[in-house]
């Protein structure tokens, strides 16, 4: 479920959202918390795989986007 924060400044990049909402799984998770792991090293290990999918998903949408314009579509 996607977090909305009031006090946070707005990010123009594009997914945004998700790239937040998948931050902060990864900083509020176990791995991190409790076994003082890098979220990197613990996004390595599968900590938060559907939002880290979503990301990717988001991203390689952009990049069909553009390819697409670039094409003449």
């Amino acid at each position: 479920m996607p977090k909305y924060y009031e006090d946070k400044e707005e990010d123009g990049r594009a997914c945004s959202g998700v790239r937040e909402d998948l931050r902060q799984c990864l900083l509020e998770s176990p791995c991190v918390l409790q076994e003082n792991k890098s979220p990197k090293q613990c996004l390595r290990e599968g900590h938060c795989r559907s939002l880290q999918v979503t990301f990717f998903a988001c991203k390689r949408s952009m990049v069909s986007a553009v390819c697409l314009l670039l094409q003449g579509w």
